[in-house]
């Protein structure tokens, strides 16, 4: 079964800083959400431009989740260590987009 590959487009919230939120990623959210066994893949971007074109991305940030079992997911996304990260993330995102996408 092919895995499903869950995009993560976000601003980060009015006041919140780049440094603290990559410090949030790297120390709490990148080590929880790779650790799961849903999950066979996390890796954070930061956008730093749009190619051939003029101005800033439409995101600052894009999560890259590479699931292996969607349920799964579900279900450790309801255990209480993983909701504080889910939480905590909610502090620093403004309005994340999860887009599911699957490789043809």
């Amino acid at each position: 079964m092919a895995s499903t590959i869950l995009v993560v487009l976000f601003n980060l919230k009015p006041g919140v800083t780049p440094e603290a939120y990559e410090r949030f990623a790297k120390e709490m959210d990148i080590p929880t959400v790779k650790r799961l066994a849903s999950v066979d893949g996390f890796r954070v971007f930061r956008s730093s431009g749009l190619f051939g074109a003029e101005g800033p991305a439409p995101f600052q940030y894009v999560e890259v989740i590479e699931v292996n079992n969607l349920d799964g997911l579900i279900a450790d996304v309801g255990n209480p260590a993983v909701g504080k990260v889910v939480a905590a993330f909610r502090d620093y995102a403004e309005n994340p987009i999860f887009m599911m996408t699957d490789e043809i």
